[in-house]
């Protein structure tokens, strides 16, 4: 069984590879696994999160969802709200629990985000702190390079406080963890 603190160890060490990185992921079966999943530049992320903002303008100018927007900018087709990606990934698309550029961080359904909420991962800044480029978490405008920070007492993800205008963090939400696009080789 590879821990996640391992499996950080092991990402850490292939982020050289070019458009690939490893991923602490599970089975249907709950046993851990080790997948090798795309990693998109940064800039490829803001080349993507442009050309959505552009087509968001020109097609529809009122509401903005999380939903369709993180479906463009990471090439992750999941349908439905964000709270039903991470089992709407199903073998499809591998999971996890390590951050990796490109990925989709899916929030879980609270009550005042019942619908939940995905935003794509647009840098790793380190283990417990990422940017995400996401919509609709602030009303009908996209955000980007937002700064995330995972305060899960195991280091996994599932709780994490989001950074606001303000510079500070918001309250805590909780998640389950990242959708990855699968790596071409796979």
């Amino acid at each position: 069984m590879i821990t996640t603190r391992l499996c950080a160890l092991l990402l850490s060490a292939t982020l050289a590879l070019p458009g690939a990185a490893l991923a602490s992921g599970s089975s249907d079966s709950g046993a851990s696994a080790v997948v090798q999943v795309a990693q998109v530049s940064r800039e490829a992320v803001r080349q993507a999160v442009l050309a959505e903002a552009e087509r968001i303008r020109e097609a529809r100018p009122g509401r903005i969802w999380c939903v369709p927007f993180a479906r463009a900018v990471s090439g992750i087709n999941i349908r439905g709200d964000a709270a039903t990606w991470w089992k709407g990934a199903g073998k499809t698309y591998p999971k996890g629990q390590v951050p990796v550029s490109g990925a989709v961080l899916t929030f879980r359904s609270t009550g005042g985000m019942p619908r939940g909420h995905v935003a794509v991962v647009s840098e790793v800044l380190s283990p417990r702190q990422i940017r995400v480029d996401q919509a609709n978490w602030v009303t009908n405008r996209i955000t980007v390079d937002t700064v995330v920070i995972d305060i899960s007492e195991a280091n996994d993800w599932s709780a994490v406080r989001v950074g606001n205008q303000s510079n500070s963090f918001g309250k805590v939400y909780p998640t389950y963890g990242f959708i990855y696009k699968p790596h071409e080789s796979s």
